[in-house]
């Protein structure tokens, strides 16, 4: 896997933008709510995202995957490199983080997001 084809795969979610924030880290949002950070200049290539309960729980069970820095009370993983997940895991875990994010958005951001699918 590489950060490209993560972004191909968030690129097929309505609404979602990205930005650099911490001078180095690509940030993935929808609402302008994070729901994947990205390190693409580390060797190798490390990501955080949100997951649900029971799939925090799962995967920091995992070789390479613990609970995100700073973020884990929010049920966040990071790996440390994102060849841990096969590009069919990241096909299944980026569009749940997009909306366990989306979920919490307020109605009317959720709205403008729908409209401009």
């Amino acid at each position: 896997m590489t950060i490209e084809e993560l972004q191909n795969i968030c690129a097929t979610l309505p609404g979602v933008t990205y930005d650099i924030k911490w001078e180095d880290h690509l940030c993935f949002n929808v609402g302008e709510k994070m729901f994947l950070i990205t390190s693409p200049d580390s060797v190798p290539h490390n990501a955080s995202f949100k997951v649900s309960a029971d799939d925090f729980e799962e995967l920091t069970q995992r070789e390479g995957i613990i609970p995100a820095p700073y973020l884990a009370r929010y049920k966040w993983v990071q790996a440390d490199d994102i060849n841990r997940f096969t590009k069919k895991e990241w096909e299944k875990y980026l569009p749940a983080a997009y909306q366990l994010v989306f979920d919490k958005l307020p109605a009317k951001v959720k709205k403008e997001i729908t409209a401009s699918k």
